[in-house]
Formats: structure tokens, sequence, C-alpha cells
């Protein structure tokens, strides 16, 4: 490519591939997947609460306390400079660890769904293992991020950042919550790959984590349930009655959605047919009412979030924030290529919910936490500040401009 065409290219390109493109492409495709979300979450959970004896707008009033909870989380999280960050990758690990060890202890654990992965404390309910996401790509990020130079060396790859990572996944897996440790498994291989690990390690590291799932698919408690649940992802005469009962409502909705859906609030699945309709399974709600195109908008808006850090990840020079940031992106967006493979049939059922959409208070905060800080990086790229700066000059100039035509005007 001559040097003519790429100036071409970078005119053509013109504000989509500015300095500021992957904060506002993250802030925006954040945006609006938590309104959908908000949405989706009020029209399929009123059904369920009304049967449940509570309000029709029970579920939505808690998604939106939890929303207004992360709304400054996330808004701190993204004004907080990078230094900031480096500063709390340990005490976050370590507190992060401690929350998920409560789950451990009787006193003090909640069940839900065969998995232990909840803890109560003076009345209030939170999953720590959201919590140890971001907390862990944070530490992966510091100290893979200062070891980078090193990282030839298996034993500056492994310590520490094995350990810790090996730490987390096991008290996840101590509570039978294979869907989580699945996909912290996928942030710590995003960490490792981005770091500059030898090819070796991680395909060592795959290898012994497909050994452990296997494990607890097939020998651990509950391994039975779990392995009849893959087997029947993949076989044509499953029982529909049982076993595969969720996964075909979840098929029956996005069949009935068509192109274009029965409209907004109009599922019929939501009636209490389609188990964690407003949960694990919301997605399957979307492409019921708002069709094979709402499907697609909200598909799309995950690959925008990917392809934003993605570009984090490609233009900022600090290495915490490349390992960091690709983290959260294995977490975020492949958490959510999980959840939609799980309602179309690709992957059997593993309770993993969409993230920004699906309900739950824990992993909605959390996960505007995490963009959050994402979006605090995007404004720390090279030229990405002052460009911002300049764009905010303007606004209130003209701002200035408008207020002064207006006062003109009243004479």
């Amino acid at each position: 490519m001559t040097a003519a065409t790429t100036t071409d290219e970078r005119q053509w390109l013109g504000q989509w591939n500015s300095s500021v493109t992957s904060y506002y492409a993250l802030t925006g495709a954040t945006g609006l997947l938590l309104a959908i979300g908000l949405v989706m979450v009020l029209s399929s959970s009123t059904i369920t609460s009304i049967a449940g004896g509570d309000s029709p707008y029970a579920e939505f009033l808690r998604q939106g306390q939890f929303f207004l909870l992360g709304l400054p989380v996330m808004v701190a999280a993204a004004l907080l400079p990078v230094r900031w960050y480096k500063r709390l990758a340990w005490p976050a690990l370590l507190a992060a660890v401690a929350l998920q060890g409560l789950t451990l202890v009787p006193a003090f654990a909640r069940s839900q769904g065969g998995n232990t992965g909840w803890i109560a404390v003076g009345g209030f309910t939170m999953q720590p293992a959201e919590v140890g996401k971001l907390a862990l790509a944070l530490w992966l990020g510091f100290v893979l991020g200062r070891k980078q130079r090193m990282l030839g060396k298996w034993s500056h790859t492994l310590l520490p950042a094995a350990p810790g990572a090996v730490l987390v996944i096991g008290l996840v897996l101590a509570g039978h919550d294979l869907g989580t440790a699945m996909v912290v498994c996928g942030l710590v291989l995003g960490a490792f790959w981005v770091a500059g690990a030898p090819a070796r390690l991680l395909g060592l590291g795959g290898g012994l984590a497909a050994a452990i799932v296997g494990y607890v698919f097939v020998v651990a408690q509950d391994g039975g349930n779990r392995m009849s649940r893959i087997l029947a992802t993949f076989d044509p005469a499953c029982d529909t009655a049982t076993i595969c009962y969720q996964s075909q409502h979840g098929m029956y909705a996005l069949g009935t959605g068509g192109l274009f859906g029965v409209g907004l609030g109009a599922s019929r699945e939501k009636w209490k047919y389609l188990p964690e309709a407003h949960n694990d399974f919301i997605y399957a709600v979307i492409g019921e009412e708002l069709g094979l195109f709402g499907t697609l908008m909200v598909l799309a808006l995950f690959v925008v979030l990917g392809i934003a850090m993605a570009r984090v990840v490609r233009r900022h020079p600090d290495p915490f924030v490349k390992v960091t940031t690709a983290a959260v992106a294995c977490w975020v967006v492949g958490q959510a290529f999980v959840n939609i493979g799980v309602v179309i049939g690709v992957f059997p059922v593993i309770g993993v919910p969409l993230p920004l959409v699906s309900a739950g208070g824990s992993a909605l905060v959390t996960t505007m936490a995490a963009l959050g800080m994402i979006l605090a990086f995007a404004r720390s790229e090279p030229g990405a500040a002052e460009a911002l700066a300049a764009r905010g000059g303007v606004v209130r100039r003209s701002l200035a401009v408008l207020g002064v035509r207006r006062g003109r005007g009243r004479r």
C-alpha cells in the first residue's frame, strides 16, 4: 500500500478513524445496550412478576435501581486516571478472593439453580464472581504488563499470574458455577495472549482447563446432569418436556419472531412457558418481539464493543492498558456470544446471562464499572484527551453564542 493510498484512506475514514473513535464507539454501544436491556427486562418480566404476586414492574424497578447505582460508578470509573487502576490491582484481587471465599461459608452462601455462587450480607445479596472478573482483569493487566519483556521465560509468565488466576477459577468451581468459570478462563486466556505469553504455554493452559472442565462435567457432583445437557443439545430426539424444554421454547420464541417480530410486549413465550425469560434467555424474547433485525442489532452492538476495545489494545502504548482491555473484551464480548450461542442451540444451557441486557444487579454494576474503566483507557489514547478537550471547548463556545443571540433577541 502506497503512502498516497494510506492518506486517502484516512481522509475517507474521517472521524471514524480519529483519536476519539474508540471512546465514542464504546459510549454509544454501551448506552444502547443498557437502554435495550431495561426495556426488555420490563417486557419479559411483567407476567412472571404478576404470577408471583408482585407488581408487574417489580423486576424492572429492581433492575432500574441497579442501573442508577451503576451509572455513577461507570462515570467515576471513566474519569479515574490510569495510574489509579494500577494502584487498585492488588487490593481489588484480595477483596474479590475474600468475597468469593464467602460462598464456601454456609452462614453467607446462597444457592440458585444448583450453583452456590451468591452471598448474603446484611440483607444484601450479590454474586462475588462478577467482582472477581473485574478484579482479575485489572490484576492480570498489572502483573503481566510489568513483565511483558520477560514473558519469554515460563517462570516470569506463570508467577504470580497463573496461581492468582487458578485461585479465582478454583473458588468459582467450588460453588459448581461452571458457566462463570468458563468465562473467567476466556478472560485469562485473552490477557495472556495479548501480553505475549508463549504459544506452548497457552496450549498447555488450554489443555489443562479442558481437562478440568471435563472432570467437572463427567465426574464431579452433578456431572451426570451437566453431561446430559451437553448430549441433549446435539440430540435431535431430545425430550422437549424435560431436559430440552428451555432450549426448545427459546427456539420457539426466535422462530415466532420472524423478521420483524410480533411487537414489543407481545411475546407469548414469556407467559411462563420460557424459563428465565428476563435473564439467561432474554435474547430469545428479543428475537420474538423485535424479530431477526432486533437480534442482529444487539449482536452488532456487541461487535462494536469488541472492535472498540480491540482498537484500544492496538493504539494504547501502555502494556497494562492493553492486557486489561483484552481481558475485559474476552469477558464481556465472549460471554455475550456464549449466551447467544446457548439461546440459538449451538451451546448447552450453562446459565450465563447476556451482559448489560439480562436482569441481574451484580452483573450489571460490575460490567458497567469495567466498561467505565475501558472508557478511561480510551480517553488516554494518544491524542484522545486533547481532542475531547477541544470538542468540549467548541460546545461551550456554541452555547455561549446561542446565549448571546437569545439575549439580543429579547431586547
